[in-house]
């Protein structure tokens, strides 16, 4: 690739040339530096905004252009092509789209805090940002605060530089009298970095700035007094910490969280203010897909009430009164665009030209540092005029004292301007003044008006003096054009500062899902299925050839179905997942993945902080809830620690565990019974001894425990052996309840000859 340079030309010391001067570099230097020429040219042009006036360059030139067009707050509106034509034609020659989309933005009360360009026409709306008319539809003006920005634009007070084709000049910054940077914020990606500026309330911030002039020491703390966090335009709450704030104020970095806001109204909730930038079409759009998906039962109708009067009016209609309000906007703050985050990133181009992000003291130091030098100038400016004027106004007094012979001179003489200049010591600028006076300006009345001027201009001469020569009388007065127009334009913080104890969280399928009650099967050969009701009988449903029924839970669809294996590991599915006991179910392996050779030995189902009985037939056991019972993971979790040889015993549910009694019965025809409370409460383990066990002699098989039974407060005991049935009642006769009482761990009471060989226990 080539490059033709001109004689001035800085050579690159891995530039080669020909002899027609033509400069050859390596591939890879020329695209180095000509792709950081361009980095630096979006950084710098385009991408970040200039701490002085908080505007980007495409911004500066529309405000300019606007000013110069004559379109002031008081002018009537004018068509925005007009506008865009003469910033493409005389100050930014690019796309007109892009120009017309910064100008809409500037326009946008929901996107702007305080708007510098007044709108007349369909300029987009917050459901629709971009759906703003063409701009041969849509007139413009500048708004009232565009003043702050313009004001001083013609006092001396910034540099000028040339246009795209040198025929005009544009500042290169605005004299912005209050830091535009943090008032509108910014937003812009550049190459390599970018920049997210949230906007804040004018007041706050001037109150900020002028406390900084008395305080230069104060800390970002100190300024948070003032200036506790960003205010976006729309009203929805701010729910980050403070402590979050303040590290994101003394970085410079971090983020931020808005959440909207509601009210109730006759049951109804109403959503009536949105976060920064959320659309609230969208918002239905997002309820009503988890409607549709049947992952929101709680809500029963939406509807967009929005209009003229309100706005942001979005109607959430409960399926009845009993749905808890808070859990559920909850869940909507959590999956919808109801709550949502803000990156913060306070990237900007400094005084000295150079990208950099900064705190919140070094933003307002540094922009006061910027006001004070343009306040010097606008004073100074002003002070030259001044001098300049009683330059004149001592000039025409002399001629006006002597106006006979000034007339002489200028009839007679040829070159009148050297005879005044010798005649009354005029220096030229003050001879071409007089002379290019009118007659009538030299009436008789005119000595007293030049007189008056004089004494006016001289004591503003020395008022001008005395500011610019007393740094303090310099703070004052910056502090006073703060406060007044904080006063003229500020108003009211519209986004409240929240601190929320506890962060949104989304529903869980057992609370989305509609409660209804359903019975769960689990076959010998470990399938599932689920009917509907608790009033199905599990016998009689049909099985696979070799299976048959072995357990069945009733509980609610919307809870957790508990499967306990035979090597004592639990595990934990939704009920709402299972299949329909219309057909024969599927297996559990496809779903939970037990070890190698276990099988499932029991069910479970109920509300989390239902208590069990869990137990193994070595004669150990313990007390545990269904909450902790329940795995995520198809793996599952240990829970009972089995002894070697021991085999898990059907769960007992417990109903009061301080009333509640245990009985165990032996395969020898032991029967113990004891308060449950005597059992340790816990999530996992072997547990603490049931029932004595002796040791089996040689040649003899070992007991183990056949049977647990819970017996509630004043319920009995029904024991089957063969055809035969006892029922034991409460008493302390010898043939009761009661008699087989004993302490934990004991060896119980035999029972009567003919029943020990038991078959089946049930407590009634």
């Amino acid at each position: 690739m080539t490059t033709t340079l001109t004689p001035d030309a800085t050579f690159s010391p891995n530039a080669a040339f020909t002899p027609e001067g033509i400069e050859r570099r390596p591939l890879h230097v020329f695209s180095e530096k000509a792709y950081l020429d361009y980095s630096m040219y979006v950084i710098l042009d385009r991408a970040l905004p200039h701490l002085g006036d908080g505007l980007k360059p495409v911004q500066r030139r529309i405000l300019y252009a606007m000013s110069e067009l004559g379109l002031s707050a008081a002018a009537k509106h004018k068509k925005s092509a007009r506008t865009v034509g003469d910033v493409l034609g005389k100050f930014h020659p690019h796309g007109d789209t892009a120009c017309y989309e910064a100008m809409v933005l500037m326009a946008q009360p929901f996107s702007y805090r305080y708007p510098l360009v007044d709108g007349q026409g369909n300029w987009g709306s917050p459901d629709e940002p971009k759906s703003f008319a063409a701009m041969r539809y849509t007139e413009a003006r500048l708004t009232p605060y565009a003043e702050v920005l313009l004001g001083e634009l013609g006092q001396g007070t910034v540099d000028w530089q040339p246009n795209f084709d040198a025929t005009l000049e544009e500042p290169r910054i605005l004299p912005a009298r209050l830091p535009n940077l943090l008032l509108n914020g910014a937003t812009g990606i550049a190459v390599g970095m970018a920049t997210d500026i949230p906007p804040h309330n004018l007041r706050e911030v001037a109150r900020a700035c002028i406390h900084l002039l008395d305080h230069p020491g104060a800390t970002v703390l100190d300024l948070m007094a003032f200036i506790p966090g960003p205010d976006y335009p729309t009203a929805a709450t701010i729910i980050t910490p403070t402590e979050e704030i303040r590290r994101l104020y003394e970085t410079g970095n971090g983020s931020l969280r808005q959440r909207a806001r509601y009210e109730l109204e006759q049951g109804d909730i109403v959503i009536t203010h949105l976060p920064y930038q959320v659309s609230g079409n969208r918002i239905l759009e997002q309820i009503a897909a988890q409607m549709r998906d049947k992952k929101l039962p709680w809500l029963e109708d939406l509807r967009d009430e929005s209009d003229h009067e309100a706005p942001t009016r979005l109607v959430l209609v409960p399926r009845d009164r009993r749905v808890p309000v808070e859990r559920l906007m909850s869940h909507l703050f959590a999956t919808t665009d109801l709550e949502r985050s803000y990156r913060v990133n306070m990237n900007l181009i400094g005084l000295d030209g150079r990208p950099r992000v900064m705190d919140l003291k070094q933003i307002l130091s540094t922009w006061l540092r910027f006001r004070q030098t343009t306040v010097t100038r606008r004073l100074q400016h002003r002070l030259d005029e001044v001098l300049r004027r009683l330059h004149l106004l001592e000039g025409l007094l002399i001629a006006f004292l002597n106006i006979d012979e000034v007339i002489r001179i200028v009839r007679t003489e040829d070159e009148p301007k050297p005879a005044l200049m010798a005649a009354f010591g005029l220096d030229e600028v003050q001879a071409d003044y007089v002379l290019n006076t009118r007659l009538r300006q030299l009436a008789r009345l005119e000595e007293m008006k030049i007189r008056a001027e004089q004494a006016e201009l001289a004591e503003e001469r020395k008022h001008l003096e005395r500011l610019l020569g007393d740094p303090a009388a310099l703070r004052g007065l910056i502090q006073e054009e703060l406060a007044r127009d904080a006063d003229k334009y500020g108003d009211e913080r519209r986004s409240p500062l929240v601190a929320v104890a506890t962060s949104a969280a989304a529903l869980d399928e057992t609370e989305v899902s509609p409660s209804e009650a359903i019975t769960v099967i689990l076959s010998e050969k470990g399938w599932v299925r689920a009917a509907k009701g608790h009033e199905i009988d599990p016998t009689t449903l049909a099985y696979k050839a070799g299976d048959g029924f072995l357990a069945a839970a009733r509980l609610r669809s919307n809870q957790q179905v508990i499967f306990l294996d035979s090597t004592g590991r639990g595990y934990s599915l939704p009920a709402n997942g299972l299949p329909s006991a219309r057909g024969q179910g599927e297996p559990l392996t496809g779903k939970l993945s037990p070890p190698a050779g276990a099988s499932f030995v029991a069910i479970l189902g109920g509300e989390g902080s239902q208590r069990v009985v869990l137990a193994s037939d070595a004669g150990y056991g313990f007390v545990t809830t269904l909450e902790e019972l329940q795995a995520k993971p198809k793996g599952g979790k240990a829970v009972l620690t089995l002894p070697e040889g021991a085999r898990v015993l059907p769960p007992r549910a417990v109903l009061n565990s301080g009333s509640d009694r245990l009985a165990v019965i032996g395969t020898g025809g032991h029967l113990l019974v004891f308060p449950i409370s005597d059992l340790p409460e816990m999530p996992r383990g072997k547990g603490n001894k049931l029932i004595a066990i002796p040791k089996a002699r040689p040649g003899e098989e070992q007991e183990r425990v056949a049977y647990l039974a819970v017996i509630h407060q004043g319920g009995g005991l029904l024991i089957t052996a063969g055809k035969r049935h006892l029922t034991l009642q409460p008493g302390d006769k010898p043939g009761d309840l009661d008699a087989y009482q004993g302490e934990r761990g004991r060896r119980g009471k035999l029972l009567p000859r003919g029943y020990q060989r038991v078959e089946a226990v049930e407590s009634v």
